[in-house]
């Protein structure tokens, strides 16, 4: 039972077609775990254990008549509870859904089912997915596997620590400013916000509006513990519908064979008036220097653009996507459609001459359970708590692929990430230099707490 929770959702693929294991034992295996430290974690909200267990005995049944459902067949998944999924609770963690069951699965739920993924449950959000804690009245908080007294990150923070837990082996989570990034970072995990446009948001809670699709900010993708797994969900879930005329149909690249010999990285300890703790930057820099040491060429660098105009424009979109803004003036919505393009434009020469920066996830590593909007310490110094979306947030605006590796832990033993940031539509090579990382540093260390 411990192999099986321990394996990636890609082994378990292979081991349940080759049928060195059946579906129905690997469901039991987590339905196990789950039970034993989902308590203590409240990661899993909405849990179908029968459901599970049926479609399990379905998956072996067919694959025993020579049918093969797709590339996840047989392997149980959770999703984040912001993602329709029909007949099973989905709440975003807000009062008024607390007893809302969606009569069609979204996009991220379907695709997901077709590929043969068997949905154990939900994983806990904050409140309409609207702050970096998992914590609503409807669940309570999330608690981080590494501390309990500390979060798990937010939005996606029930993902975040249901994979660091071994209650899954994947899990999608939406991000509109860090919410897949930063639960990572706070719980030693892989998460990938691709690139804006790259999958439908059909059936998110909230969904975009549709004046107001393009730019939206935000994204869906996948979280794990393996790169292999983040590739194989990024398959599934990218590429257009019906239902989302604004998703590119542009075609997930293969993830190339690299080196590190001769691959250009650029490295920010922080961005510009963004404080962040000694322990993020000092990880940051030896990540750099051994990647440096291996042949890469590293230099400390970012692109010469207007951090504040980038964080003013930001605001601006955020107000425009609020059904509140639309009492924004047209040639004021219009002026910052112009500046967010001269922004991406100039992110995206950046990039023509680098292959991906390396950068902070957020300020600190997980912080102790609080009520929003408190100030969070810095190495002593009180912040105020929004100025930790300061590094994701640009990357909503700009729309730019971002892959979250965890490359050590602080003098506390709560988990560093870092982010990977790449040219648009470049999720290919991202995942390629993530794998390269990940190969450098070895295995993330398991939290002890549960």
């Amino acid at each position: 039972m411990n192999d099986l929770i321990e394996a990636s959702a890609t082994d378990l693929a292979a081991a349940i077609r080759a049928r060195s294991t059946s579906s129905l034992e690997v469901v039991e295996a987590f339905l196990a775990r789950i039970r034993a430290v989902n308590p203590a974690l409240n990661a899993i909200v909405t849990l179908d254990e029968e459901g599970a267990r049926r479609q399990a005995r379905g998956a072996d049944a067919a694959l025993s008549r020579g049918e093969l459902w797709g590339p996840l067949h047989g392997v149980p998944i959770t999703l984040k509870d912001g993602h329709a999924t029909a007949g099973l609770r989905t709440t975003a963690g807000h009062v008024t859904l607390a007893h809302h069951v969606p009569a069609f699965d979204g996009i991220v739920a379907a695709r997901m089912k077709r590929a043969g993924a068997i949905l154990l449950g939900k994983t806990n959000v904050s409140s309409m997915l609207m702050d970096i804690q998992a914590d609503n009245a409807v669940f309570g908080r999330t608690s981080n596997p590494y501390n309990l007294e500390r979060t798990s990150g937010g939005s996606s923070g029930g993902a975040a620590a249901a994979l660091a837990a071994r209650m899954t082996p994947l899990d999608v989570g939406s991000d509109f400013a860090g919410s897949i990034r930063i639960p990572a970072h706070f719980c030693g995990v892989f998460g990938l916000k691709p690139t804006e446009g790259r999958v439908p948001l059909t059936g998110h809670i909230p969904e975009p509006s549709a004046a107001a699709r393009t730019p939206s900010m935000w994204a869906a993708g996948p979280l794990a513990r393996s790169i292999d797994d983040l590739t194989l969900a990024v398959q599934i879930l990218c590429g257009p519908d019906m239902t989302s005329p604004d998703v590119a149909p542009v075609p997930v690249p293969e993830v190339p064979k690299l080196g590190l010999s001769g691959l250009r990285l650029a490295f920010a300890q922080t961005f510009p008036n963004v404080p962040v703790a000694k322990s993020i930057r000092e990880a940051v820099v030896a990540l750099a220097k051994r990647l440096a040491e291996r042949g890469a060429l590293v230099e400390e660098r970012l692109p010469h653009i207007s951090w504040e105009e980038q964080a003013k424009v930001r605001v601006k979109m955020c107000k425009a996507l609020d059904p509140a803004g639309a009492s924004m003036p047209a040639g004021d919505y219009l002026a910052a459609l112009d500046r967010r393009a001269a922004i991406v434009s100039a992110w995206e020469r950046f990039f023509d001459h680098v292959d991906a920066l390396i950068c902070p996830v957020a300020m600190v590593t997980a912080f102790e359970h609080c009520p929003t909007d408190s100030p969070l310490s810095v190495d002593g110094e009180q912040t105020p708590y929004w100025r930790i979306i300061g590094h994701c947030a640009p990357f909503n605006l700009t729309g730019h692929p971002v892959l979250v590796v965890p490359i050590g832990q602080d003098e506390h033993g709560l988990p560093i990430g870092v982010q990977l940031v790449s040219k648009r539509w470049g999720e290919g090579r991202l995942l390629a230099i993530a794998r390269l990382i990940s190969g450098v540093l070895g295995p993330m260390k398991k939290p002890e707490r549960v």
